[in-house]
């Protein structure tokens, strides 16, 4: 089986990414479920640039790592000065990485016009750079900075950079394709001259999606010939991010043969991929390839009827291989089908012509008609079938909520604009709490989380991470009655709820306590006792 190194850049170059921002302990906890993942190579940040940085690479010699080598990144020295007085190449040599990137321009006219120095400096910066990070005992991955559109501009300076980077002691060369707007078949067709050029000499890719070919670039050159893919795990990075390593582990493992995770299954790539978005606070797309929540979702009903049939008519690959989950889709275009399956998913013993399992299926197609969707929200809809079987225990019972805002803010150096009180019944007790939130929903969700902690302890590790508001009858105005869906994470886990109503809080309220009972029932929790 063919081996290819994965170089996350999550921590440096995803760091880049509008939006984001990584504590040292961020960064901490995604080494250490990187390296769980496999990976070979952490890019973990620029010491030279940041404090923080700095504090990283200090604790994380701390870190015992069973896969992952982290690697301090940097650039060249700045012109017509010397290697061993620059304050980055000094910054590399203090952190003590077995790895450092060192990156250098090998397309002319970053080095004529952006740099502005000369093209036989530019060769001695490169050279220079490297061989003093090498002396201090450190392996060096040279990082070829728009190295494919310098090579369509000007072949020979390009590869000269690149044998520049090997007479200072680099041991590996990253064809950066920094833009992004390259098609795959000319990454290809670049990296495989490149590596008839440097025969024996490790060649990685570094690729930008600002076109949508991150992954596509990065898999034409591993083609090619080149034996480390770089990118993040999540795609996010500089404009429109980087190479999607989720999408090039699944790719490359399912569908190439070939190990890139050192050993460690592919099964991890889900869980491991939404416990990093949990911490870079990220939501990933439904429809990402392999670990989005819809990418095994079926919803038509002719979909539905070929997997239930045979997984292989619309599914490329068992969900499972990579850690997901089948989903079939509640709707009107799902089918009878469907919908008795979900009802035997809660009720296996009910009979498809049953009364009730009749009366269960009328109350659906009325609550669709007052504008529930239960497509997506499929964990409501497991609500309505234990209450309609009488099958369900309340966790607890509204005695009464109250959300209280202000304009202008009574704090204005404050995100929490509006608080909410609610107060229920649990058992026999009863039970009041308050909170402030961004906004009244915010407000609500935490005072009903926290009201029912003290009951329920498993709630602490339950948050939001998306909600949607959608007018049904714009008609209306703003009588309108809405629908209310939210999503809802305990950090390993995602469901969806939903609600419906003519006030926004109220429908807000329908999926928030959805959500949570949701949660208890899947835990195995008993209502509290009378």
């Amino acid at each position: 089986m063919r081996k290819i190194d994965l170089f996350d850049s999550t921590l440096r170059d995803g760091s880049q990414a509008e939006g984001i921002s990584f504590s040292v302990e961020d960064k901490l906890k995604i080494v250490k479920a990187l390296d769980t993942l496999g990976v070979a190579y952490i890019e973990a940040g620029n010491p030279g640039s940041n404090p923080k940085d700095l504090e990283f690479f200090k604790r994380a010699e701390q870190l015992e790592l069973k896969h992952a080598k982290l690697v301090a990144f940097g650039s060249t020295r700045r012109r017509n000065s010397k290697a061993e007085d620059d304050p980055n190449l000094q910054s590399l040599a203090q952190v003590k990485t077995q790895y450092v990137s060192i990156f250098g321009k090998s397309w002319d006219f970053h080095v004529t016009d952006v740099i502005r120095t000369t093209k036989e400096e530019n060769l001695a910066m490169i050279t220079e750079s490297i061989r003093y990070i090498v002396e201090k005992g450190s392996e060096v991955f040279f990082d070829a900075e728009h190295y494919y559109d310098g090579y369509i501009g000007n072949s020979e300076y390009a590869l000269q950079t690149l044998q520049a980077a090997l007479d200072g002691g680099a041991s590996t060369l990253v064809l950066c394709e920094t833009r992004g707007g390259l098609i795959p078949s000319e990454v290809k067709r670049i990296t495989e001259e490149t590596a008839k050029a440097f025969p024996n000499v490790p060649l990685a890719v570094h690729a930008h999606d600002d076109i949508g070919c991150g992954v596509a670039s990065s898999l034409a050159a591993v083609e090619a010939g080149a034996i480390q893919v770089q990118g993040t795990l999540l795609g996010f990075g500089e404009r429109c991010g980087n190479a999607n390593l989720a999408t090039v582990a699944g790719v490359l493992a399912t569908k190439m043969n070939i190990d890139c995770l050192n050993g460690e299954s592919i099964e991890q790539l889900t869980s491991i991929s939404r416990q990093v978005s949990e911490i870079a606070n990220v939501r990933i797309s439904h429809g990402a390839p392999f670990i989005g929540k819809s990418a095994f979702a079926h919803k038509g009903g002719m979909h539905i009827d070929g997997v239930q049939k045979n997984p292989a008519s619309f599914e490329h690959i068992d969900p499972m291989a990579v850690g997901n989950e089948r989903r079939l889709l509640m709707s009107e275009v799902a089918g009878r089908a469907l919908m008795l399956k979900r009802i035997a998913k809660v009720a296996p013993d009910l009979d498809k012509d049953d009364p009730i399992t009749i009366a269960l299926m009328d109350e659906l197609k009325k609550m669709e008609a007052d504008g529930y969707q239960f497509e997506g929200a499929e964990s409501s809809f497991d609500l309505v079938i234990r209450r309609k079987l009488k099958m369900y225990k309340p966790y607890f019972s509204l005695v009464h909520y109250q959300t209280i805002g202000s304009s202008p803010y009574l704090d204005p150096l404050s995100d929490e604009t509006h608080s909410a009180v609610v107060k229920v019944k649990v058992g026999g007790d009863s039970a009041i709490t308050a909170a402030e939130g961004e906004g009244p929903v915010n407000a609500l969700d935490k005072a009903l989380r926290k009201v029912l902690e003290q009951f329920y302890p498993t709630l602490k590790r339950i948050h939001l991470t998306d909600y949607k508001v959608r007018v049904l009858d714009s008609a209306g105005a703003t009588a309108s009655k809405v629908r209310v869906l939210i999503e809802s994470t305990d950090g390993n886990e995602s469901w969806s709820t939903i609600g419906v109503s003519k006030d926004i809080i109220e429908a807000s309220w329908f999926a928030l306590s959805d959500s949570i009972e949701y949660k208890l029932i899947a835990e195995g929790i008993e209502p509290s006792a009378e």
